[in-house]
């Protein structure tokens, strides 16, 4: 057998071995493309034949991808339904004692104005319960964002002069500070605004005195806005439950804001994060995607 006969084969199983790996590693990387992919759409309907290490591996990371997701939604859901039931107690409870001592008030002309009273505590007491329902009607609601190319420099000092009596009137400033200039966003235009207009009012309500906009373009390509407040932080056991419905630590208002801001932005195809809360500033970032 000649020398070069030899050198030929072994050029030739060595070709073979490299077009081999190639195509063997272009095939897994689109399985690994096609299950991230999956994992956007929230879809865990699939699963790779064993016949490989690497297929073994995307499997038990879909499993704990999966099992993960599992465990949020049916916390999510846990604390969603305790947020619900003592809302409902709250405003339904007066009224069952209420009606119950109103009955019994009834054949007394004396208590006439405890009548009264009682009636109205309990027309309160459903208009409060009306509200509720009507805030969750709104959650469970959210329309379909019409998206179009919007330019961000003036959807967000537009927002900024529709808040600005309600900032000037508690002593704050809200300033817009653009890093990069001309960025341009695909969103709706309403439903962006209500989210920037959400996010100042809390600022102002946790008596911030600077409100500060930024915005940017990382390097995912990503648009990213964040408003910041230097107002009272909010507490860690809070951070954790401020995106569920009807969660709220203010005196007043439904609890909807973040959790309806959020589900927004996921329509959008993007997120809504509280990226830092300590005694220096409390951030919210947006991020397009």
């Amino acid at each position: 057998m000649s020398l070069w006969f030899i050198i030929t084969l072994l050029v030739l199983v060595v070709v073979t071995i490299v077009i081999t790996t190639l195509h063997v590693r272009e095939q897994d990387r689109k399985k690994l493309e096609y299950m991230l992919d999956a994992f956007e759409d929230d879809e865990f309907n699939f699963r790779f034949q064993e016949n490989s290490k690497f297929n073994k591996t995307l499997n038990r990371i879909k499993w704990i991808v999966e099992r993960r997701r599992q465990q949020y939604e049916q916390e999510s859901w846990t604390k969603l339904i305790r947020v619900l039931t003592h809302e409902i107690m709250n405003t339904v409870s007066p009224i069952a004692s209420l009606s119950e001592a109103l009955s019994q008030s009834v054949s007394h002309p004396e208590r006439e104005m405890d009548l009264k009273a009682g009636l109205e505590t309990i027309s309160s007491s459903s208009k409060d319960l009306i509200r509720f329902v009507e805030s969750y009607r709104e959650l469970a609601g959210v329309a379909k964002p019409v998206l179009k190319a919007l330019m961000l420099n003036p959807l967000v000092n537009k927002v900024i002069e529709l808040t600005r009596e309600q900032c000037t009137h508690a002593g704050a400033q809200c300033t817009y500070h653009p890093q990069v200039d001309d960025i341009l966003i695909y969103a709706d235009e309403a439903q962006i605004s209500r989210i920037l207009i959400n996010l100042i009012k809390n600022a102002v309500q946790a008596e911030a005195k600077q409100i500060e906009i930024t915005a940017e373009i990382n390097e995912d390509e990503q648009t990213l806005i964040h408003i910041s407040n230097n107002g009272s932080p909010i507490s860690p056991e809070s951070q954790e439950q401020i995106f569920i419905p009807f969660f709220t630590t203010k005196a007043e208002g439904s609890g909807i804001g973040l959790s309806l801001s959020r589900q927004i932005m996921r329509a959008h195809n993007g997120t809504l994060d509280l990226t830092r809360s300590d005694e220096q500033c409390t951030v919210f970032t947006l991020t397009f995607k």
